[in-house]
């Protein structure tokens, strides 16, 4: 199924408090810091707020506008601001189960994290999270601005998956996963659900979604009374998990596959950053 657009928002053009235009060049503090890969523009309002960014040495606030000779940091590093807006990067990842989304683990598990390739004045964000027993694919980006329009439920931006259950649905719980299953933190459907077939007492199953609550397929599965035994992201938006990506390699979009998804999400277009291509990496060479 093919995922409707969002919807572009009209533009306005900003104004100061005194009506005035601001400065011609100068950004919005929270957009540079988010197209810097520091996070979502939401999360670098946040940190505006707490105090934690500087510019020429004063503590910024809410509607600060920059230029490009402004030195900014966040804390105590300097954030660096392209003479031009570049591409993002975006990252495929098949995720094995067993692993886990985050970059450090008190229980010591491994992370999605350990593989990917070093950056230099940025940092990899995950587009939305897989759970310890779930694989499948899982993208990261150097964007702020990408990953919250892919992740922000606003956008419904779709989610496929592979679902393998214990025991085959009936046809009223087919009917009440597209309807929507009461669950503890609101009601939840499926654009879509389609039998796969199986043998057994295991059955698989194709389901979309425009949501990514936490275990949310899971739960939906046992409010129905069945178990999810195996569980896959097959497709995230536009982007699909590719069959030559085996478990626990890494591939980077290409310059127009990125200028394709980011048009498909509304976002400005930029020049290519000047970075090689990420060639795909087994699980053992990550690990030497």
């Amino acid at each position: 199924m093919k995922s409707e657009r969002p919807e572009r928002q009209a533009l306005r053009r900003p104004v100061t408090r005194r009506g005035t235009l601001p400065d011609a060049g100068s950004h919005k503090l929270q957009k540079v810091l988010a197209q810097a890969g520091l996070g979502s523009r939401r999360v670098m309002e946040e940190w505006i707020r707490e105090g934690r960014i500087t510019v020429n040495g004063k503590v910024a606030g809410i509607g600060t506008r920059v230029m490009p000779h402004d030195v900014i940091k966040a804390g105590q590093r300097i954030v660096r601001q392209a003479a031009h807006p570049q591409l993002p990067r975006v990252l495929l990842y098949h995720k094995p189960e067993g692993e886990v989304t985050t970059h450090d683990d008190p229980q010591g598990r491994d992370t999605v994290f350990a593989g990917l390739p070093r950056l230099r004045g940025a940092k990899w964000l995950t587009v939305g999270r897989l759970d310890y027993n779930t694989g499948g694919l899982l993208l990261f980006t150097t964007s702020g601005e990408l990953a919250n329009r892919m992740m922000h439920p606003r956008f419904a931006v779709e989610r496929e998956y592979a679902v393998r259950t214990f025991g085959k649905l009936g046809v009223e719980q087919l009917r009440m996963l597209q309807s929507g299953v009461t669950l503890e933190d609101g009601p939840a459907r499926c654009v879509s659900v389609d039998d796969e077939g199986g043998e057994g007492a295991n059955h698989w199953y194709r389901i979309v979604l425009t949501e990514g609550r936490n275990r949310i397929v899971r739960r939906m599965f046992q409010a129905l009374g069945l178990t999810v035994s195996r569980l896959m992201r097959v497709r995230f938006g536009i982007v699909r998990l590719p069959s030559r990506l085996k478990r626990g390699q890494a591939s980077e979009l290409a310059p127009a596959e990125v200028r394709e998804l980011m048009e498909w999400l509304g976002l400005p277009g930029a020049e290519p950053a000047p970075v090689a291509h990420v060639q795909a990496q087994t699980r053992s060479a990550r690990r030497r």
